[in-house]
């Protein structure tokens, strides 16, 4: 009688099939966790700059706001983007509103922004139909003092 030891090749085969298939779910898992993680950084990075901004220019104005200004006050470390490929803020009206915009939205980060609540800003304007890329999402922040 003929005695085997170790595994035939159908049983490896089927253990690395396994294995490929739970590595690509931990993977999606990630991808999904991760995405989701920058948006949340992303809108509190505005979120945030909003506030300060505010908190800086609401009894001078906003003539003159940008992102130079806001990092020589000390009031953001970075102008890199929290997301997209660029942003910007601009003064709208002189003495009571500005605008912070987000270009470069992706789909995903488009969708992310029309469906958060934004409670801070008058107004979110999102395109009405998200496209594959370059989506623009502007947040327009109005203060006034008192």
């Amino acid at each position: 009688m003929h005695e085997q030891s170790g595994r035939s090749l159908i049983e490896i085969v089927g253990v690395l099939a396994i294995g490929v298939i739970m590595i690509s779910a931990a993977y999606g898992m990630y991808r999904s966790i991760d995405q989701r993680q920058k948006r949340t950084i992303a809108y509190e990075t505005v979120k945030d700059v909003a506030a300060k901004t505010k908190t800086l220019m609401e009894y001078t104005g906003y003539n003159g706001v940008s992102f130079a200004n806001l990092q020589t006050a000390g009031a953001i470390d970075s102008v890199k983007t929290p997301i997209g490929s660029g942003w910007t803020i601009e003064s709208v009206n002189s003495n009571t509103e500005f605008k912070i915009t987000l270009n470069g939205l992706t789909y995903d980060e488009c969708k992310y922004f029309i469906l958060k609540k934004t409670d801070w800003a008058t107004v979110a304007s999102t395109p009405a139909k998200c496209t594959k890329g370059d989506n623009v999402t502007t947040f327009s922040v109005s203060f006034t003092a008192g």
